[in-house]
């Protein structure tokens, strides 16, 4: 009996898949998009079943052919939109899931006003297009206190900068701003060949989780300013690379080291400092 239910179950698997191969020359993936359909339902329920259950609402990013989308409409767990900027991907979800045609949206993450559709905190999960993933993140950080996960594919290159530590040559910008507000997990590698098209380059799967800093203790915009500015010119030691921050006469240890060489919290501590030191210079 045991038997016979797993191998219906693998024969479900098989057709699903078989289904979705057919499926995939409906919808043309478009390299200004910076599509890579995923065409693996087993990596497709990895990601998904790695959507730790912190909030009911969730939010999928470039759903394209429902990949993800499918196994995630089956939780109970979750309430899901999708948004999409690809109006052919759109069309097809609609067609294919009409029952949840209410939920597949057609926009822009990048300039959607997300209060409209979240007043309460949600879970963004995505196979992120390799060519704005950085912007997405951003864009996440701009709405930290709604966001309070994140599960997402992305370029291998980029996911080890962000969860890069301090010291290594990796770490970056996006890694100091992302570690700022999240715990972040490098996850699983994903690779080239589970993609249609596949990419030049190895994928991997990460998991942001919301941590508890609400208060950064010093403005936040020079905090930026600084972390910008300075890996901008990393090689530099931050007394050479954010000169036009720094007051006349102040001094610290700090400026004597790379960006690089800062983990979060000497970030915060540095930018504490050198906000008071201007403070006091506008007296």
């Amino acid at each position: 009996m045991r038997a016979n239910v797993q191998n219906n179950a693998y024969l479900h698997a098989v057709f699903s898949d078989f289904v979705y191969f057919c499926n995939m020359s409906i919808v043309r993936a478009k390299k200004s998009l910076g599509q890579h359909f995923l065409r693996d339902q087993n990596i497709a329920r990895k990601i998904t079943e790695s959507l730790l259950p912190m909030t009911h609402e969730v939010l999928e990013i470039g759903p394209g052919m429902g990949v993800l989308t499918r196994h995630l409409l089956t939780n109970p767990d979750f309430s899901v939109h999708a948004i999409d900027i690809d109006r052919e991907s759109i069309e097809y979800l609609h067609s294919e899931l009409p029952e949840h045609r209410e939920r597949i949206l057609y926009g822009d993450f990048l300039k959607m006003d997300i209060t409209e559709l979240y007043k309460e905190p949600f879970s963004v999960i995505g196979n992120l297009p390799y060519n704005i993933s950085s912007q997405i993140f951003f864009r996440i950080i701009e709405n930290r206190q709604l966001v309070k996960q994140v599960v997402c594919m992305i370029q291998k290159e980029v996911a080890e900068r962000i969860a890069a530590p301090h010291g290594n040559k990796s770490y970056g910008i996006l890694s100091v701003f992302l570690q700022t507000f999240y715990d972040i997990e490098y996850l699983f590698t994903v690779g080239e060949k589970v993609f249609d098209p596949p990419p030049k380059v190895k994928s991997a799967v990460i998991r942001l989780t919301r941590n508890g800093r609400q208060e950064l203790g010093c403005d936040e915009k020079l905090f930026f300013n600084i972390v910008k500015t300075g890996f901008n010119q990393r090689r530099k030691t931050l007394r050479n690379s954010i000169r036009g921050l720094i007051p006349p006469g102040y001094e610290s240890n700090y400026l004597n080291m790379r960006p690089e060489q800062l983990d979060i919290d000497a970030f915060l501590h540095f930018c504490t400092e050198l906000q008071e030191a201007r403070e006091i210079l506008k007296e």
